[in-house]
């Protein structure tokens, strides 16, 4: 089952530009935000598993101007200005893939990546782990396709297939076995 296509963002919403202590500095539209080589601003990533520990990944809309069509981690996004993290993840998971979860923060980190000559994105990302059901309903404007992944095959995976994923799903999934294992076995199994 899916939710009806519906737009959830656009291109003229405003991002939350910040500095890379994460304090805001000022607001740009999302797509000036992604010219060229990209402008700092603050952006989301959440990890949800279900009972098996499987996690749930996403295959990019066509649609979408940056990673069109590439595999992703569960959700990602950016808050709006004036809303908190908090508020930003649980309105995009209704958003993108009609359900709620709760949520634990694990880090933030920076990072950029240039997509061909679209543009680029240029986040200081906060990255969430969460548990969800198997009954996920996306929204086809910003989701083609999802699926279940046992986390211990998420890294071969993405040995196997780098060109598959996007960026920020390869270095934050990285990050989380290698810095923040004892956090991510609360959820799943990656040996």
């Amino acid at each position: 089952m899916e939710t009806a296509t519906r737009t959830v963002s656009s291109d003229a919403e405003s991002l939350i530009l910040v500095d890379a202590d994460d304090q805001p500095i000022g607001k740009l539209s999302k797509a000036n935000a992604h010219d060229g080589d990209g402008i700092l601003h603050r952006a989301f990533s959440v990890f949800l598993f279900n009972e098996d520990g499987d996690l749930l990944l996403q295959r990019r809309s066509s649609g979408k101007r940056l990673w069109p069509g590439y595999w992703s981690n569960t959700c990602c996004s950016h808050p709006r200005v004036g809303e908190s993290l908090e508020v930003a993840t649980r309105r995009r998971l209704d958003d993108e893939l009609n359900l709620t979860a709760d949520l634990e923060h694990v880090y933030r980190f920076q990072y950029q990546a240039n997509f061909k000559d679209l543009g680029a994105e240029n986040e200081l990302c906060h990255v969430f782990l969460g548990r969800c059901g198997d009954s996920i309903s996306p929204n086809r404007s910003e989701i083609s396709e999802i699926r279940f992944l046992p986390a211990r095959d998420v890294a071969g995976e993405l040995d196997r297939r780098p060109d598959d994923y996007t960026p920020w799903f390869k270095l934050e999934w990285k990050r989380l076995v290698e810095d923040y294992s004892n956090r991510l076995s609360a959820y799943a199994d990656v040996t």
